[in-house]
């Protein structure tokens, strides 16, 4: 059985993307705002349609917005899972 956690540490969040060639510096921008980021969202190699952010500005937008990173670090069958979500903190 694979198993969900969460995180708010920032460097946790970067090696669990790097480790599966991603990274933490790109978002689906929600409006034509320069200001508004958008959804935050990890970038992997295959998802070319999300615009890249700088990674201050990822973690910025990530504390404005109280988030925190829910992960699997294993999928059913014990492979590396990309499963991930952005959630609101408690």
């Amino acid at each position: 059985m694979t198993e969900s956690v969460t995180t708010t540490d920032h460097d946790e969040i970067r090696r669990w993307a790097e480790s599966r060639d991603g990274t933490p510096a790109n978002a689906v921008r929600v409006t034509e705002s320069d200001d508004d980021l958008g959804v935050l969202r990890i970038r992997f190699r295959d998802a070319s349609d999300l615009d890249t952010i700088g990674g201050d500005e990822f973690f910025a937008k990530f504390e404005e917005a109280r988030l925190e990173f829910l992960y699997q670090d294993e999928t059913a069958d014990g492979g590396t899972s990309r499963f991930h979500k952005f959630v609101r903190r408690d």
